[in-house]
């Protein structure tokens, strides 16, 4: 009887570690225990959900963090639903490679190579959303599948290529941060994904290989990472970054 009742409890305590899907008619929202981590993910089906990118407010300043960003939206009288950091940027927080916001390219395509950092472990790659539609793309192939994209950041290393782990990838790597990137699970339907503690980049790539069903998925960042998810009560309100992503109504 006594080790009836300690399964019971420890099948209660598994149940409980992660959290049923939330869901509103923008986002669908939960935590995912995987590998000994727990995962803060957001998923949008662009269909009913528009996203937009951000990195400037109207009079051309930087806004720097998601408590900023936040501020930007509520004084257009609207609600910020989601938002966390899109990409690599440099000291002057202008973005790493390219950037293309409401149609206008920022920034160009960052093609260099053999060069130093997690933007140039090749392939790096492309998140882009061009008619609703989205796509993770390696950048070397970015110019010959997307014609004219809304939006679109370039970082790197890319998680997923055709449902494959990026090759450099070791298991077991001690290189631990926190990270967050981006998935594409069809093309109107993608993911956001925050890691809460410190993962490897095999690990962090074989979540949205085996349990978000992505087919490419991109790196954004890593130790500077911040989510603003009110409903999984995660609300990075600091941070200074460059491009940050975001879901407004």
């Amino acid at each position: 009887m006594k080790n009836f009742i300690l399964i019971f409890l420890v099948f209660l305590f598994t149940c409980s570690a992660q959290t049923s899907p939330q869901q509103t008619d923008s986002i669908v929202t939960e935590q995912i225990n995987f590998r000994e981590n727990t995962f803060d993910v957001v998923k949008v089906d662009l269909r009913k959900t528009p996203i937009k990118f951000f990195w400037k407010n109207k009079n051309g300043q930087l806004i720097r963090s998601l408590k900023n960003l936040k501020s930007v939206v509520e004084s257009q009288n609207k609600e910020l639903l989601f938002a966390m950091n899109a990409g690599m940027y440099q000291r002057d927080r202008n973005p790493q490679g390219l950037y293309i916001e409401n149609g206008k390219t920022i920034k160009s395509l960052d093609t260099l190579q053999n060069r130093y950092g997690n933007f140039y472990l090749q392939p790096n790659g492309v998140f882009s959303i061009t008619d609703q539609k989205a796509a993770v793309t390696p950048s070397l192939n970015f110019n010959k599948k997307n014609k004219k994209p809304e939006w679109a950041t370039q970082s790197g290393p890319m998680l997923l290529i055709n449902k494959k782990v990026h090759p450099a990838f070791k298991e077991g790597s001690s290189h631990l941060n926190i990270r967050n990137g981006v998935g594409v699970i069809s093309e109107y339907e993608i993911v956001f994904v925050i890691s809460q503690k410190e993962v490897n980049l095999f690990d962090f790539a074989m979540l949205f290989k085996e349990r978000l069903n992505c087919t490419n998925a991109l790196y954004l960042d890593g130790f500077v990472s911040r989510a603003y998810i009110p409903q999984l009560n995660r609300n990075d309100l600091d941070g200074d970054f460059g491009v940050m992503i975001g879901i407004t109504q």
